[in-house]
């Protein structure tokens, strides 16, 4: 058993997946293990992952950061939600924002109660009784966990970051905890010819890198994931037809919105990510149904200010490896799989997985029901995320593109299938275990694109119709009341 002990963690290649890795093995493993990661200054990240969600608040605590010396130094802003421009119908618009709606009631959602008020003429958006909606289309923000002197949930967030000041940031507090970083091309790769096991790395410069245990954060490229073990790859193209995308930033503007913007075009839709510094821009479309000049003429035509780079193309396919762990080999971030960023779950992804492997740490040797348990929590965490980002192409009005109408069209996986048939016939939503969304996201996204329910729980006919009436009333009170007195977003970020 001493003999297959593991000592040694390489980490192959850099970017957000290997320096957050490194970041929470060192954290946690630091003082029993040894962890080096190996990159090339020659090879680009991709750097579209610039807006998270609210798991990374606590990811950064774990691992001992402080908010504002991260808000500093990767030029972050705050982020309330997404508002979804264009996907229900054209001129529509939603947002899917983080923490509660309304009032929470025992065995009821609160918006069963939204729906009784509207068949009772009430004519409110269901984002009118979300606090993050309404203080995001304010440009406001403050912390509060409450709304004070009720028993109302307050504000939750999450950050817009630069993806390689965040990198950056990463590897400097690694490399306070001992992580050793190898700067070096790989050209060829070892096996172990009995097991296939990955044993060295051959650099460009001449160094061997030895290790017990390697993290596979090469991205689309996928260096030892596939292009070694051939582990195979499960294409959700046919669910996710959107297969390019085309990225620039460009300067700022005034005020900073603490939001990110989806907006929804003929074939695909456009990303507005707003930072400190400048603006991340960027076009998500199918090559089938759009070309790369036409996306680019799109793409520059709508942005708010100068651009500051020639627009960059990145070509993908959306779904995942068949294993996440395969052999010695664990894939973190893009090189496991590809979710288009339409909700902001690939930085999510990367933190999930970097967790897994901290709990399933083959300390005293690889076994093989510790792979294979690993690789079914990894499946179904990424099949409910497809799902969920599924829904928003399935459940369109839209028919005036063959893109479009495709997606209307197109047969979804049954576990979508399901989730939507219960909710337009009940209203009922139920989150499974440790699925990432909550009933509350999946109603908005469900609402704001038009599936709305037949009928409503039972519970809210134990109120008269006055008394809804007056719930509502109240309750959109307090929330503007609240966003009234909240300071904008521009002064938070300014106190830093």
């Amino acid at each position: 058993m001493q003999d297959n002990k593991i000592q040694k963690v390489v980490v192959v290649g850099g970017g957000t997946a290997g320096w957050l890795t490194a970041a929470l093995l060192s954290k946690v493993l630091g003082k029993s293990i040894d962890i080096m990661l190996v990159e090339s200054d020659k090879i680009g990240t991709v750097g579209v992952g610039e807006a998270t969600i609210p798991p990374i608040i606590h990811f950064n605590n774990a691992l001992g950061i402080n908010e504002k010396d991260f808000i500093k130094a990767t030029k972050a802003t705050l982020k309330l939600g997404i508002e979804f421009e264009n996907w229900g119908n054209q001129g529509e618009k939603y947002m899917h924002a983080f923490g509660g709606i309304g009032k929470n009631f025992p065995f009821c959602d609160f918006y069963h109660f939204w729906l009784k008020a509207q068949q009772m003429g009430d004519t409110s958006e269901f984002g009118e009784y979300s606090l993050n909606y309404q203080a995001a289309k304010k440009n406001k923000f403050a912390k509060m966990n409450r709304i004070e002197g009720t028993n109302l949930t307050g504000i939750e967030y999450a950050y817009h970051f630069d993806a390689g000041l965040y990198a950056n940031f990463l590897r400097e507090h690694c490399e306070k905890q001992g992580v050793i970083r190898i700067e070096g091309l790989i050209e060829t790769v070892d096996q172990n010819k009995s097991n296939g096991n990955v044993t060295q790395l051959h650099l460009e410069s001449g160094c061997i890198i030895e290790g017990d245990l390697f993290v596979d954060c090469t991205g689309l490229k996928a260096l030892l994931i596939e292009e070694t073990l051939s582990t195979g790859f499960d294409d959700w193209s046919h669910w996710l037809p959107c297969d390019r995308a085309m990225a620039v930033p460009c300067e700022s503007v005034e005020p900073i919105s603490p939001y990110t913007r989806s907006i929804a075009h003929g074939a695909g839709w456009q990303w507005r990510i707003p930072l400190q510094h400048r603006i991340g821009n960027g076009l998500v479309y199918s090559s089938k149904h759009m070309s790369d000049q036409e996306a680019q003429t799109i793409l520059m035509e709508n942005l708010d200010g100068k651009p500051l780079a020639e627009p960059k193309v990145i070509s993908f396919k959306t779904g995942i490896r068949r294993k996440q762990w395969n052999k010695n080999v664990v894939a973190i971030g893009l090189s496991s799989g590809f979710f288009e960023p339409l909700e902001s779950t690939n930085i999510h992804l990367i933190q999930t997985a970097a967790t897994r492997l901290l709990k399933f740490f083959p300390h005293n040797g690889i076994k093989e029901e510790e792979i294979a348990e690993f690789n079914r929590q990894s499946q179904i965490e990424s099949e409910r995320m497809r799902d969920f980002i599924i829904l928003h192409y399935k459940q369109t009005q839209r028919d005036d593109t063959a893109f479009w109408r495709a997606c209307q069209q197109m047969d979804i996986p049954e576990t979508l299938a399901k989730k939507m048939a219960l909710f337009a016939s009940s209203g009922k939503v139920f989150r499974e275990q440790d699925e990432l969304f909550t009933e509350i996201a999946w109603q908005q996204v469900m609402i704001g694109q038009g599936l709305l329910p037949k009928d409503h729980h039972p519970l809210v006919n134990s109120l008269t119709n006055e008394q809804i009436n007056e719930l509502m009333e109240n309750l959109k009170t307090i929330i503007n009341r609240t966003v009234e007195k909240m300071p904008s977003h521009d002064a938070f970020i300014q106190s830093f």
